[in-house]
């Protein structure tokens, strides 16, 4: 009797348990964190802006920092969604198709930049449209029939933002329409450069992105000409895949949300020209939802 009593009590924790399997999961563990960026021309050197804040990172959460090299805004999306990178900085729009996609990809924070150039002091930045300085491109009129160069189709500034609010506040049919061709830099330093050296007419880029391109000693600022601001855009998102364990997440989020109370990781602040890492949460980015829904 005690032992069948012991078979069903068994059978009957078992069918629980297959019952309830949301129950069962186990939150993610990796012994190696693999971190990922939107990427520019030289993703390399932008890593090293990075390097104080993953030693750091290391440190806090006692795990191995890998880096995965994007090719592209999507491939560091599809990283996300594959659970190939668990850490990331993406744009804003690309956070929006993450999130879209898969609701796991979570937002936790992003820089509060410091005033430098064009770019403003604070969580926000804006899509700039540049054309070389000395050019016959210094108004729209003169635009019509030039070449242009986006970012990428999965950018915020450099595709989102230019085709679909810049015509309306101008004035302006589409893009595809008023210049003779769009072409796609695959990066905010190479839309600057590549009107710096006149292999396109115009370029749309994201303010604290042209200014680190300035920064990097790669163009000059007065060399330009600033036909458009956008309206104020969320700065780019830190984020990480939700399915890690809390206890796991709070550390890495800490890393970045406290890195201005360290010598080291005021070093990393002094790289990103920012003041601090300040909190976000999904509701922040509504905003680029609402433009891609216009």
């Amino acid at each position: 009797m005690y032992i069948r009593r012991s078979l069903i009590a068994a059978a009957v924790a078992a069918a629980a348990a297959l019952s309830l399997p949301a129950f069962a999961q186990q939150c993610e563990n990796p012994r190696v964190l693999k971190f990922s960026l939107v990427p520019t021309q030289d993703s390399l050197r932008e890593l090293g802006y990075y390097k104080p804040i993953l030693d750091q990172l290391a440190k806090n959460t006692g795990k191995k920092i890998e880096f995965y090299m994007p090719t592209s805004y999507s491939s560091v999306v599809e990283a996300l969604l594959g659970k190939w990178v668990d850490v990331a900085v993406l744009g804003p729009e690309s956070y929006v198709i993450a999130r879209s996609k898969d609701p796991t990809v979570e937002v936790f924070g992003t820089y509060s930049r410091l005033k430098n150039g064009i770019q403003d002091a604070g969580p926000g930045y804006k899509a700039v449209l540049v054309t070389k300085k000395g050019s016959r491109f210094t108004d729209y009129a003169s635009l019509k029939g030039s070449v242009v160069a986006l970012v990428d189709p999965a950018s915020t500034s450099g595709g989102l933002v230019p085709e679909h609010v810049f015509p309306r506040q101008a004035g302006l049919p589409p893009l595809k329409d008023y210049f003779s061709k769009v072409v796609y830099s695959g990066g905010h330093d190479l839309g600057a450069i590549a009107v710096a050296e006149g292999k396109v007419d115009a370029a749309f880029v994201a303010t604290h992105r042209f200014m680190e391109t300035v920064n990097a000693g790669k163009v000059k600022q007065e060399d330009f000409n600033y036909l458009w601001y956008s309206p104020l855009l969320p700065q780019d998102p830190f984020v990480y895949r939700s399915t890690l364990c809390d206890d796991l997440k709070k550390k890495i989020a800490d890393t970045f949300l406290l890195v201005d109370q360290n010598e080291d990781g005021r070093k990393y602040l002094a790289n990103v020209k920012s003041e601090k890492v300040v909190a976000m949460k999904d509701a922040d980015y509504n905003v680029i939802r609402d433009v891609q829904k216009k």
